[in-house]
């Protein structure tokens, strides 16, 4: 399966260059599309009319406190192409963003699709990865 991935302004757009690499050819960055600056509820009007998966740092704002506490502008929508929130405990230097993104890429080519899910990348201060995936809005029970 291949993703379009829209890489947030928060990280390097050479993450770009990885994405397509990978196969997710109709992947670019908020930079090439002439979205720099624009506040994320209006991103987010951008994000579901392409169908893309955004990738952030920015996890907060998009997805709440994650999988215990979620909430964000994801939680808002019905129907989504999916995020991928990569966060460290470290500094998240280019070196740092490529690292935590090509695990996102690596887990992505294990899922079927992301539709109504987030997918997690977490580098904590010990360097240890751990990869989380869920739904949200959360499936009604």
């Amino acid at each position: 399966m291949t993703f379009r991935l829209l890489i947030d302004e928060c990280l390097s757009p050479d993450l770009v260059d990885l994405a397509v690499d990978a196969g997710h050819v109709e992947s670019t960055c908020l930079r090439d599309r002439g979205l720099l600056g624009t506040q994320d509820w209006t991103l987010m009007k951008h994000v579901l009319a392409a169908d893309f998966t955004l990738v952030t740092v920015n996890a907060q704002d998009f997805r709440g406190g994650g999988q215990d506490a979620p909430g964000g502008l994801y939680a808002a929508t019905e129907l989504h192409a999916g995020l991928i929130c990569l966060s460290s405990a470290r500094s998240m230097d280019l070196h740092a963003q490529r690292d935590l993104f090509e695990v996102a890429l690596e887990a992505l080519a294990t899922l079927a699709d992301l539709v109504n899910q987030v997918l997690e990348v977490t580098e904590e201060a010990s360097g240890e990865v751990f990869v989380t995936v869920y739904e949200l809005p959360a499936a009604a029970g």
